[in-house]
């Protein structure tokens, strides 16, 4: 004697199954807010370009090459930050993208990011965006035109060791869960 499920239930949880599908406009939303996101790089970096080879009135000294480059970076972090969650949700929760495993180009985290790790991933870039956001902002205390706005830099700090304290948090909530046993 078998047991078997009704056909109400098998049809049901097929198409729960199916329901995956519905999450693979976000991931091609998200492919046009990397498109977005180069357009912005592009954008500053053709802004700042011309600038490091004025020279006399209007070049660009070093704190301006380096708020620059870090403007630069600050974008770049959050392409990856995109990329991450783009190719890891896409194989976590639609469908395995159908690629060579040994493509020279495929990263080896490819396909091996669990939910856990996608959230170490995530929370990594956004410390690390959040610490560049508030370098840009301690290289302006005291340059004309950047009025120290105490308030705005405390808040700054401290959303930025929120972010890091919930990296932490995060990190040891995974070492734990992995420490215990199963059920």
């Amino acid at each position: 004697m078998t047991d078997k499920k009704p056909w109400a239930e098998t049809a049901f949880e097929r198409n729960l199954f199916r329901a995956r599908w519905l999450m693979a406009p976000f991931y091609l939303g998200l492919v046009l807010a990397l498109v977005m996101l180069l357009v912005v790089f592009v954008r500053e970096l053709i802004y700042y370009l011309p600038q490091a080879f004025i020279i006399g009135e209007g070049h660009m000294g070093s704190d301006g090459a380096i708020l620059a480059i870090l403007s630069l970076v600050d974008l770049s972090l959050a392409g990856n930050l995109l990329l991450i969650v783009l190719y890891s949700g896409y194989e976590n929760f639609v469908s395995k993208l159908d690629l060579d495993e040994n493509h020279v180009d495929r990263p080896p985290w490819m396909g091996s990011v669990d939910f856990s790790g996608l959230k170490m991933k995530l929370i990594a870039s956004i410390v690390a965006i959040s610490a560049i956001y508030l370098l840009k902002s301690f290289m302006n205390i005291g340059k004309p035109g950047y009025p120290l706005d105490q308030a705005a830099l405390m808040w700054a700090v401290i959303i930025h060791l929120t972010f890091v304290a919930s990296g932490v948090l995060l990190a040891l909530m995974d070492w734990i869960a992995a420490k215990t046993d199963k059920h």
